[in-house]
């Protein structure tokens, strides 16, 4: 997990995610329209997650 992705997850979580596959990118989504809070959690976890 590099700097630049941790630091795009919180200012736009969708976006750092968008290597990680669609259906990622989906989830991020909606759950950053839902809250900005929900999105950047969600989009850390995704990125941390090692597969």
């Amino acid at each position: 997990m590099s700097f630049l992705r941790v630091l795009l997850a919180i200012i736009f979580p969708p976006l750092s995610v968008i290597g990680k596959g669609c259906g990622s990118f989906l989830i991020v989504l909606l759950l950053t329209l839902c809250g900005w809070v929900p999105g950047v959690i969600a989009a850390l976890i995704i990125l941390n997650n090692p597969n």
